[in-house]
């Protein structure tokens, strides 16, 4: 955050204190604090680290029918899984409301990304984890997911020859004291535990932390930052090792940093490229596969940070492929990137997907799934029905302000602890009289 943005946040707090003073009052519309069940979205700045977000593909004029698809049966031991919804804190508000769309199922993974933009919001700056940080501590079983980048200036198109020369310098160290910083403020959170995604997708071309430039150099650094991390004082971190499905720029076995230092091998993995079927995602060279292969042959869990609909469009095959291969091999978390054109829930273009995706998630919770016993004492599994709630993903509504009101701009932290909005209301004197 700049020292401009820091004064402008402020001003608007300024602001609040002199409003509620001069007889403020609460707003009852819509997305406004007073009278309201869901947290207004409060407006956020996107980061350099996370992607960028494309806005939504409008439906077509008539949307075709939807075949009916018949629903998986439901996994047992269901492993943690959430989506990526938005890095700040709207991305918190709508865990809920995701979880209220499947039908009540348990989202236990929150996933957000640290700034690849300067080092110091790789640090993890004040104020940023903070809400996450009280999401994660709320209940003992859900899991934070923190993508950390390993530069600054993480999506510059730095050249290779400077990306050479940054990885070198991180070998030797240059870098450890952000790394410190960034394990020190999660501790100091309460999330020691938290599953951190180090530089991810390493393998290709995108990041200012990819490997290709100088494989040995990147495996070196990344073991400095895991050891000191890891010497922090309450740390329980697990380092998720995730590069981009196949191929990429590189092979992503040859950025494999040792299994000393790696805690889970991760894939992103998004439907592309366009006209590769799921079956030929699984079996090509550094595919699905042989992630599994890869992790098992080092005795490590497996996880999914990213993944989603891409170059295909609305591929429900591949949304129904990539559940059923999430159920059979049990990674630690998934977490689906939702939003456009990747998601279905936040994402309108892709029917067909989201229906697939809501029926097979509706209503997990991660306990065994009991049998109904027939008459007679036969406990043959039934085959599940598909839920009767509709199936069309709710935008998030846009707040409104009631008439002969001015919503005043807090920022985002305070509308976010305020639940809300305040509205200041121009007729105020007038009713008083």
């Amino acid at each position: 955050m700049s020292s401009q943005q820091r004064g402008a946040r402020s001003r608007r707090l300024a602001v609040t204190t002199a409003a509620v003073a001069a007889s403020v009052v609460l707003a009852s519309g819509p997305g406004f604090a007073a009278g309201t069940a869901r947290v207004a979205d409060p407006p956020a700045p996107t980061p350099t680290v996370t992607p960028p977000a494309m806005p939504p593909v409008p439906a077509p004029a008539v949307t075709p029918p939807i075949p009916t698809i018949p629903p998986v049966p439901p996994a047992k031991n269901v492993p943690a899984f959430g989506a990526y919804l938005d890095y700040g804190p709207r991305g918190v508000a709508r865990i809920a409301e995701l979880s209220h769309w499947l039908g009540g199922a348990e989202l236990r993974v929150g996933h957000t990304y640290l700034p690849g933009d300067r080092w110091s919001n790789i640090e993890g700056r004040p104020g940023f984890l903070d809400v996450w940080a009280d999401w994660r501590t709320r209940q003992t079983d859900r899991m934070l997911v923190l993508n950390v980048p390993m530069m600054e200036r993480n999506e510059e198109n730095v050249s290779d020859a400077e990306v050479r020369l940054l990885l070198r310098r991180g070998a030797e160290g240059a870098f450890d004291r952000h790394y410190r910083a960034l394990a020190e403020r999660l501790v100091e959170l309460k999330v020691p535990d938290t599953v951190v995604v180090l530089g991810w997708e390493m393998n290709g071309t995108t990041y200012t932390h990819r490997c290709g430039p100088d494989p040995e150099a990147w495996k070196t650094y990344w073991k400095r930052i895991v050891t000191t991390m890891r010497a922090v004082p309450g740390q329980k971190f697990r380092f998720d090792f995730a590069p981009s499905r196949g191929r990429d720029a590189v092979p992503w076995t040859q950025c494999y940093p040792g299994d000393d230092t790696v805690d889970i091998i991760g894939m992103d993995s998004y439907d592309q490229p366009t006209g590769l079927s799921f079956e030929q995602q699984v079996k090509e060279p550094y595919g699905l596969q042989h992630q599994v292969d890869f992790a098992k042959a080092h005795g490590k869990a497996i996880s999914y940070p990213e993944w989603g609909l891409f170059r295909n469009g609305d591929n429900s095959a591949y949304m129904r492929g990539m559940l059923a291969w999430m159920d059979t091999h049990k990674p630690l978390y998934n977490t689906l990137t939702d939003y456009c054109p990747h998601g279905v829930w936040q994402c309108s273009a892709n029917p067909r997907s989201s229906e697939v995706y809501r029926s097979v998630l509706f209503g997990r919770t991660g306990d065994p799934t009991p049998q109904p016993t027939k008459p007679g004492g036969d406990t043959t599994p039934t085959t599940p029905t598909t839920p009767t709630a509709p199936v069309t993903p709710t935008a998030p509504a846009t707040p409104v302000p009631p008439a002969n009101c001015s919503p005043l701009q807090l920022g985002d932290w305070v509308e976010y602890w305020l639940g809300g909005k305040l509205c200041l209301r121009f007729d105020w004197w007038s009713r008083s009289r």
